[in-house]
């Protein structure tokens, strides 16, 4: 298996459980690990047999910024649910991290991680 990486994609969304996350929004840092088979690609080096980041970016893109939720868990999740449906992707890591953590403390971020493939 092959890897596309798109790494520290930045983009304004408005996700959290305080009012004012929802409200103001915030910062959301985004890689992605998209396992494919670019064996393909690699011998015919034609874009129509390469898998399309460029489309998978966009969905990044549209459910950080476009959709609301509480949880890193659930952003993730739906990443992660566009990204198995770009064809060529059988599997995909995301990683987000959050810079502004509603605590008391100093920490550079949060980040979740999670890796999902795609159904049988």
């Amino acid at each position: 298996m092959d890897k596309i990486t798109l790494q520290n994609m930045k983009f304004l969304g408005y996700h959290g459980c305080e009012a004012y996350e929802q409200e103001y929004g915030q910062v959301f840092e985004v890689d992605l690990d998209l396992l494919v088979d670019a064996k393909l690609a690699g011998a015919t080096d034609c874009l129509s047999d390469a898998v399309d980041y460029v489309s998978v970016f966009q969905s990044v893109k549209q459910v950080v910024e476009q959709e609301r939720h509480n949880l890193l868990e659930r952003v993730a999740q739906r990443i992660a649910e566009q990204a198995l449906q770009v064809s060529g992707v059988t599997a995909v890591t995301v990683r987000i991290r959050k810079p502004a953590v509603p605590l008391k403390g100093v920490l550079d971020w949060v980040q979740l991680e999670i890796s999902r493939e795609r159904p049988l």
